[in-house]
């Protein structure tokens, strides 16, 4: 996709626009000076569906349904090079990470990838032991998405658990209400519209 095609294609929805701009880390977005640097320093540039540059191109005619379908954020490697250098002082990063959660909030997640699918058993194995349990997280993830990797990947597995790298069973915290309710606050966090409003 070249800006040319982007900016002919007009204005879709001014409001998602709008709420990326309304955010924190979005406030900055509209000061794109499309100079190519962000694309440039990613190292995942190659793989992405389009640059940053782009990205931010269609957040400036509202095209909702293209970028939140896209995969270029979910391939995003969270280095903050781009953040870092560019001149425009947007917060690049952290826009991505808006729109990974826009498009799961609005079911418009990319078929390129099932990062989303991860996330959210990540997010269940969380609030159930309080931390990361790999092999919980392995087989509900694997089992039914990526079912032949997960063979694949079995005497890997073992091994890690016959050295100690991987516990075989869970572990709990301690507090884990407590924890339950910090955990439930943060994803309220990530619906509420208002919240960045206020913020």
């Amino acid at each position: 996709m070249n800006n040319e095609n982007v900016t002919t294609t007009g204005r879709l929805d001014e409001r998602f626009t709008n709420e990326i701009v309304s955010t924190p880390e979005g406030k900055r977005v509209l000061s794109c000076i499309q100079c190519g640097t962000c694309t440039a320093t990613c190292p995942v540039n190659k793989v992405s569906q389009r640059s940053p540059r782009e990205i931010f191109l269609m957040i400036k005619n509202g095209m909702k349904q293209e970028v939140l379908s896209d995969l270029t954020p979910w391939v995003c490697a969270s280095c903050y090079k781009c953040t870092v250098n560019c001149p425009a002082q947007i917060k690049i990063t952290e826009v991505m990470y808006r729109l990974k959660r826009m498009s799961i909030q609005n079911n418009l997640t990319t078929k390129k990838t099932d990062a989303n699918l991860f996330y959210s058993a990540f997010i269940g194995n969380v609030r159930k032991y309080g931390r990361s349990y790999e092999v919980g997280l392995m087989l509900k993830y694997m089992t039914f998405n990526h079912t032949m990797d997960l063979v694949k990947k079995m005497p890997l597995g073992m091994r890690m658990m016959m050295e100690g790298s991987m516990p075989l069973m869970p572990q709990k915290i301690k507090k884990l209400k407590e924890f339950n309710k910090i955990v439930n606050h943060a994803l309220k966090m990530e619906v509420t519209k208002d919240f960045d409003s206020k913020n």
